[in-house]
């Protein structure tokens, strides 16, 4: 049985609520046979380093002060995973090791190692138990079973044989990440990120398939997201970059988190323990993922020029520090980049032959691709100085540059930084869905608008997709000739097919753009968003649909930093929802809506004079193609009580279709049997609209079909789409036949509304409305 090693950390299982949230993903992501590796719960190292050294300092006082922190974190844990009776026996366990601790140092005969080891003692041992209360076969192991070490290196050929023989079998193993053991059975620690390796190094042994970090975060970014809001989460990184950046300090990965997967085919990705779902980063081999812009910061660091470094030193002077130290060479000699805090182990071990060249230093690298490194240099440096950051020394050697300062690099210059260096260089992917009418009008003019958006963005369209074949090309369509890749290349696919398939997608950035009319396609959004794509929808089904799931779609969107317009949803090319929008950010409030939302009800309303039937109207509009092709949709109304509640949303009222009123402009008998039936019935059409036609004359008012939308004082909304008589001066009175048109009432525009009006169909400006998203899009983005 193929294996998958996934490995939590700290602060994924931090709190019992987090335990439970690890245990649903294991759920739902493990088969039997998997691992599962696992640090101690949240700061629970920490707090035992700090009982270490209360030890050292023989601080009675403090020791047990901080030794009944562990224990009450510890059954807290415990007392709200399980009931009583389920906690017992852990809670016995507990105590005989608490007491076993508290001896050990009476007796001055505690062990270091040992005493940090039962951080992960606890949380493989709450775990197991923790999936066994939920059905689940679950064992935890002691991985100083596994792991052992002679000198220093581990006995590669002794653990792959333990590792077999004692994690074989159908049940789910959780494993104690970061320690091991030496050939007398002495506990030792793997050092800082030791769980991490752990994991890879178990992913080696048992000839795993893949290694899944869960972290709390959801990959690796271009630079640290809390500190930059538009730093890029990749979906692929190569390995060499990976552990250039894990030298370099970058937190996310190490470098011997990465050693044992050298020379190997197991795949590596970090995800989000917050958020299983979403779509973390994949380490892949070199050439498997073309090379990225990256920008790392660094604090407190010694630069020391070293003579006569020996061969595999910096791995020796690595593994006395428990951390990656990064090696250069410039002019000749040999430099290494140590923590401050560990400087003085490292002049120790090298006897004299370290000297300080500069200390307690900050700074940044900048890791690219070797070509863009030179010119990226000069910017950074250009940036630095106009910052007044002060250099104190630099290097570069093609993959990457160093600058070590005197200050730290603050929020605001790592913004301007990465918005010159890795902003630019941004890719977007695009898949294009829908290759109807509007749909092949919008490809045509994809021939010029893209090398326009190609000016800031490297924009390939990589997808167009139809409602049973696609043609997927991840290096980019030629645009210029697609229908004949279409007729060469194009095939058939599943929804599965075309998910996979932009989950391989090697870009910075994804865009969906939605061209269909159809609801199957947009149910499909969330899968869409859990890729990080953005979206652009010209189809209504997403925006119309029930309000939770709208709702949880819009959470997910804002939860992955993504973006979704639909301009076109509504009015065609007309900019109704940025106007919404404009109003609403500027602090005005929008109190009425209404207007004539259909290029086809507005046609034949409008040209209704009565010197033919209506139903003469509706077959001459069928025939020009501006009706679906069974008019009784237009009839109905549903298409505009559709759009009244994408413009409600978008003021951010909840509300469903059903708390929009409809009265169809015909009536409700014609709405059975297919369209013969309707024809023979015709008359009953024609009685209907004359009947109101006729009122609407008496009045001195035109007949048209509206929507409206109030908002009161006390918010109480009213919503209703249906046969209006308006005001013969109005300006839906006077509409142009085909014209759509939007009479918005605010505090700003309470006695002259805003009015938008202009074509509401068409494919040439629905295309042109899609278009103006997706250079929104990339502004946005850029």
């Amino acid at each position: 049985m193929t294996k998958v090693v996934h490995k939590f950390g700290g602060s994924s299982l931090s709190s019992a609520a987090r335990y439970q949230a690890v245990a649903n993903i294991i759920l739902g992501q493990c088969q039997r046979g998997d691992c599962v590796v696992v640090s101690a719960a949240g700061k629970t190292t920490n707090t035992l380093v700090k009982l270490w050294q209360s030890y050292l300092q023989k601080d009675d006082n403090a020791f047990n002060d901080i030794l009944l922190q562990v224990e009450n974190h510890q059954n807290q844990l415990l007392t709200e995973l399980f009931t009583s009776q389920q906690a017992n026996t852990l809670l016995e366990k507990l105590k005989d090791e608490l007491q076993s601790i508290a001896k050990a140092a009476a007796d001055l005969n505690l062990h270091e190692a040992s005493l940090l080891a039962h951080g992960e003692v606890w949380s493989a041992r709450l775990l197991a138990h923790l999936l066994s209360t939920l059905s689940v076969s679950a064992l935890d192991v002691d991985a100083r079973s596994l792991f052992t070490q002679h000198q220093g290196q581990l006995l590669h050929a002794q653990n792959k044989q333990a590792c077999i023989e004692q994690l074989s079998g159908d049940k789910i193993h959780i494993v104690t990440g970061f320690i091991a053991s030496d050939c007398d059975g002495n506990t030792i620690t793997l050092g800082r990120n030791g769980s991490d390796y752990s994991a890879t190094l178990l992913a080696n042994y048992i000839d795993a398939q893949a290694v899944s970090i869960w972290t709390d975060t959801h990959g690796v970014f271009s630079t640290d997201p809390r500190k930059v809001s538009s730093a890029i989460k990749y979906p692929k990184v190569c390995r060499a970059q990976a552990n250039l950046l894990a030298r370099l300090g970058n937190p996310v990965l190490h470098a011997k988190t990465l050693s044992p997967l050298k020379d190997t085919n197991i795949k590596l990705q970090v995800r989000s323990s917050y958020d299983p779902e979403a779509v973390g980063t994949e380490i892949v081999k070199q050439g498997y993922s073309k090379d990225k812009r990256f920008i790392t910061t660094f604090e407190e660091l010694d630069l020391i020029r070293v003579e006569g470094l020996a061969t595999g030193e910096v791995r020796t002077l690595s593994q006395l520090i428990q951390h990656s130290i990064h090696h250069f060479s410039k002019g000749g000699e040999d430099y290494l980049l140590v923590p401050s805090n560990d400087t003085h182990a490292v002049a120790s071990h090298l006897q004299g032959r370290g000297n300080i060249v500069e200390s307690h230093l900050r700074g940044l690298a900048i890791v690219a691709p070797s070509h863009e490194t030179h010119q990226l240099t000069q910017q950074v440096a250009a940036v630095l100085e106009q910052q007044d950051v002060v250099v104190r020394f630099t290097h570069s050697d093609g993959r990457y540059a160093l600058f070590l300062t005197d200050q730290s690099i603050d929020s605001d210059v790592l913004a301007i930084l990465h918005d010159k260096v890795v902003n630019k260089g941004r890719e977007l992917a695009v898949i294009i869905a829908g290759l109807g009418n509007v749909g092949e009008v919008f490809v045509e003019q994809c021939q010029k608008q893209v090398e326009k958006l190609q000016a800031n963005f490297d924009l390939k369209i990589v997808a167009l997709v139809r409602s049973k074949e696609m043609l997927f090309c991840p290096s980019g369509i030629n645009i210029q000739n697609w229908q004949q890749q279409w007729r060469s290349e194009a095939q058939s696919y599943q929804q599965s097919d075309l998910l996979e398939r932009i989950g391989e997608l090697d870009y910075e950035h994804k865009v969906v753009i939605d061209i269909t009319a159809s609801d199957a396609f947009s149910d499909m959004y969330p899968s869409f968003v859990a890729h990080d794509c953005h979206l652009i929808s010209a189809n209504k089904y997403a925006g119309t649909a029930a309000q939770a799931w709208y709702g949880k779609l819009l959470e997910q969107l804002q939860e992955r930093n993504l973006h979704w317009r639909y301009n076109t949803s509504v009015g065609a090319g007309l900019p109704i929802n940025f106007a919404l929008a404009d109003l609403q950010n500027s602090g005005d409030a929008v109190t009425r809506i209404e207007g004539v939302f259909s290029g086809t009800l507005s046609w034949l309303c409008s040209s209704f004079d009565g010197s033919k039937p209506f139903s003469d109207l509706v077959i001459e509009a069928q025939g020009m193609g501006y009706t679906e092709p069974d008019p009784r949709e237009d009839l109905s109304g549903r298409d505009m009580q559709r759009k009244l509640l994408i413009l409600a949303r978008d003021l951010g009222l909840e509300l469903d279709v059903e708390d929009i009123a409809l009265e169809p402009l015909m009536p409700e008998h014609l709405a059975a049997g297919d369209w013969d039936s309707f024809l023979a019935k015709r008359q009953d059409l024609d009685t209907f609209y004359q009947s109101r036609y006729e009122q609407s004359q008496s009045e001195g008012k035109a007949l048209r079909y509206t929507g409206a939308l109030d908002i009161d004082e006390q918010g109480e909304v009213s919503a209703k789409v249906g046969i209006a008589y308006v005001e013969a001066g109005s300006a839906i009175a006077n509409l142009t036949p085909g014209d759509n048109i939007f009479v918005i009432t605010s505090q700003w525009y309470e006695s002259n509304p805003l009015v938008i009006q202009g074509p509401g169909a068409g494919k040439e400006v629905t295309a042109a409305g899609i278009h103006s998203d997706l250079y929104w899009l990339t502004q946005k983005l850029k």
